[in-house]
């Protein structure tokens, strides 16, 4: 069994219709973290079929980003200003 590492992809493209077919095709790869950004959990040789895929829709103008994150890394990922984010704790101080 080959083992998975976590990564980051993040892409710029500027045509709407290719930005739908390259998000709908990295969205059956890892979760959406924010518009054109993912986070997958893959093997290599997942990765590399994905870089491909993404490659042959991509035009020269567009831009991809592929990070790979070690274990402790992925675990300090964080999401901000989102409302799962936010705690909200009843009466913590009080106004005298």
């Amino acid at each position: 069994m080959e083992t998975k590492h976590w990564y980051v992809v993040c892409y710029d493209i500027t045509e709407p219709k290719r930005w739908r077919k390259v998000y709908k095709l990295i969205n059956g790869y890892g979760t959406r973290l924010q518009y054109s950004i993912f986070r997958c959990r893959l093997t290599v040789r997942q990765m590399e079929k994905l870089r491909w895929q993404l490659e042959k829709l991509m035009d020269t103008e567009d831009k991809l980003l592929i990070m790979g994150l070690c274990e402790p890394c992925e675990r300090r990922v964080a999401s901000f200003n989102r409302p799962e984010a936010w705690v909200i704790e009843q009466n913590s101080f009080q106004i005298i």
